[in-house]
This record gives C-alpha cells, sequence and structure tokens, in this order.
C-alpha cells in the first residue's frame, strides 16, 4: 500500500486489493469491541518506535486494541507500524497527511471502541503491568479517570524519582472533580498530560482535542477532568516518558498568531473560571487560592504563552488581554468577598 495517499486508509495487514474487495473483512475489523482502546500518535520515531510497541505486546492484560496513526511520517515509522499490524489482529494502523499531534489524537479518537482509553506517546513505553495495575485499581474505585505516575528515559538509562515528598505514604489517592481541580491548578501531583493515565471512554463521547494549539495536553486534560466523578491517583512508576528535543510535543511548538494563542488562552480562561466556582463551594481559603491563581497565569501565561507568538504587535496585545482578565478576577473576587 502507497504511503502518501490524500485519504486515511485503515490498514488491516492483508493486500491493498484485498481491503478494499473484501469489505466484510474490514466491517469484521472494525466491530471488534476490546476492553482498552491505546491509542498512539506517530511521527517520525523510528528509533524508539519498536521499544514503544513491544512494551505494549507484552501486557500481562491482553485485551486491548492499539490504534496508531502515522501523522505523515518521513522516515520509517509508517513500515514499523505496518511489521506489528502484519503479525498482531490488536494493532491497528491509519496513516493520513501530517495534522499534528491533536490531529492524530482525533483520528485516534475517532476510531477506538474499548471501554477505557489510554495514550501512550510513540517514544514512551510501560511496564508489562501498566494496564493490569490501573484497570485493578478501576474496579476498586470506580474512577473515570486513573493515573499513574512516570520514570525517565534519557539516552537509554532510566530514572526512578523519589516521589515520596508528593505521595509520603505511597498509596493511592483518591479526589473528587472539585480536588482534582485544584491539584491541576497548583500542578501538585504532575498529572496534566494525556498519556499515563487510563479514562472511561464516556468521558470523549462528542468531544475531540483542540487543533493548532502548542501545549494541548493541559487544554485537553482540563476538559476531561470538568467532566469527571472521580480521579484516582496510583503512586507507581509504570509509564516511561522518554526524554529528548523531537519528540512530537516539542516537533508541534512552532510561533503563534495571536488568534491562534488566544483559543488555548480562552479555554484555560474558561477552566480559571470554573475552578473560582469550586473554590467557594469548598470552602477554601479563597484568599491564599487567588494568590496562586493570579501566580499560576503569569507564569504560564505572561512567560510562557506569549513567547509562542510571532508578531512583536501581538504579543503586546496578548499582554493587555491577560492582564485585563487578571483585573477582571480581581472585581468578581471582590464582589464575593462583600
Amino acid at each position: 500500500m502507497k504511503k502518501n495517499l490524500n485519504i486515511i486508509q485503515l490498514i488491516t495487514g492483508v493486500d491493498e486489493k484485498d481491503v478494499w474487495d473484501k469489505s466484510s473483512l474490514i466491517k469484521e475489523e472494525i466491530v471488534v469491541v476490546a476492553k482498552v482502546s491505546i491509542g498512539i500518535p506517530v511521527y517520525n520515531v523510528e528509533e524508539y518506535l519498536r521499544r514503544c510497541l513491544n512494551s505494549i505486546s507484552e501486557q500481562t492484560f491482553t485485551d486491548f486494541e492499539v490504534i496508531m496513526v502515522d501523522d505523515g511520517s518521513t522516515d520509517n515509522s509508517f513500515s514499523i507500524c505496518q511489521e506489528y499490524v502484519a503479525k498482531d489482529s490488536r494493532f491497528k494502523l491509519i496513516h493520513q497527511e501530517n495534522k499534528g499531534l491533536a490531529g492524530a489524537r482525533n483520528t485516534c479518537i475517532k476510531n477506538m471502541h474499548g471501554e477505557f482509553i489510554t495514550w501512550i506517546d510513540s517514544d514512551d513505553k510501560v511496564k508489562p503491568d501498566y494496564l493490569e495495575k490501573l484497570l485493578q485499581v478501576q474496579v476498586e474505585t470506580g474512577a473515570q479517570i486513573i493515573n499513574c505516575i512516570y520514570y525517565g528515559i534519557k539516552d537509554g538509562i532510566e530514572y526512578y524519582y523519589d516521589y515520596t515528598p508528593v505521595y509520603p505514604d505511597l498509596k493511592k489517592i483518591e479526589l473528587s472533580r472539585r480536588d482534582v481541580l485544584r491539584t491541576v491548578l497548583l500542578d501538585k501531583y504532575k498529572i496534566i498530560a494525556l498519556w499515563g493515565n487510563l479514562v472511561d471512554s464516556k468521558l470523549y463521547k462528542g468531544w475531540l482535542c483542540s487543533q493548532g494549539v502548542t501545549f494541548e495536553d493541559v487544554d485537553n486534560k482540563f476538559k476531561l477532568y470538568l467532566k469527571t466523578n472521580k480521579v484516582v491517583l496510583v503512586p507507581e512508576q509504570l509509564y516511561g516518558y522518554r526524554q529528548r528535543n523531537s519528540s512530537i510535543m516539542k516537533a508541534a511548538t512552532r510561533k503563534k498568531t495571536f488568534s491562534e494563542e488566544l483559543e488555548l488562552t480562552k479555554n484555560l480562561m474558561h477552566f480559571i473560571e470554573k475552578y473560582a466556582y469550586y473554590m467557594e463551594v469548598a470552602n477554601i481559603d479563597v484568599e491564599e487560592e487567588h494568590l496562586h491563581i493570579l501566580e499560576f497565569i503569569d507564569v504560564f501565561f505572561n512567560s510562557y504563552r506569549v513567547d509562542m507568538i510571532e508578531n512583536e504587535e501581538d504579543k503586546q496585545r496578548y499582554f493587555k488581554y491577560i492582564n485585563r482578565y487578571k483585573e477582571k478576577l480581581k472585581r468578581y473576587w471582590n464582589m464575593c468577598g462583600e
């Protein structure tokens, strides 16, 4: 099958002519329902891809499907994916013209059929009991999102971190929706990434990742947390995060126009407004938390996000927009305190 097609094609491991002639075979492939759908956006990762896919093949829990989306790779990533499709029917491969990380995730979502969804970046890998342990916790707690913690991989060496300052008893932590919003904003447990967790697929119903925005995991994870009933944090390093300079996330990073950057900013501002509401309901120390929020806005928006905007005049417009929003929040908080 040719790689440079203009339409998305589902690769089933058979000859191209057979794919189109035997529609019943395609139908049979699509309707199979697995317990877990694993989404893997793929882009120019030939050096690491086999390690990632092998770690999935070796899972102790076996009722899963793997949706690999080759997002216009120019190396041998597509061919490597085909190898796994040919030898394991649980692996499905879709090729598309480059749409970026969010676009690849959306193609995954449209082709997933599992009860639960997990994301694994194509240059990362997971422990053999990654799925088994997350599913076990889900059964025990009924949570819609289960997060694990990660270990680092750099230059082929695995680094295991000391998480005891964050998880002093090394026991799982259960958070309500209100509690997890506070936790995410302060980044206490490092659970902002879309990878490294198990999510009830119902949370993805009618939902797609925001496209054309950098650092899209922040935006999209917020949306999931706003819909969930309960989140559980599992203090086990089950996910291996590879640190390199050319990951699909970093490769997607580019300078933005004012309107592009404003899209993500408005979504995050919407989250902050929701968060303020939950603070009131929870009777949290409002004055202290307000300082945290303003600090978050200064660091995240005025320092990091503004650097994503290319035009200098647009940068100044962005500064003014953020500062106006901060004043709006202060006025709102003052009214609440009266």
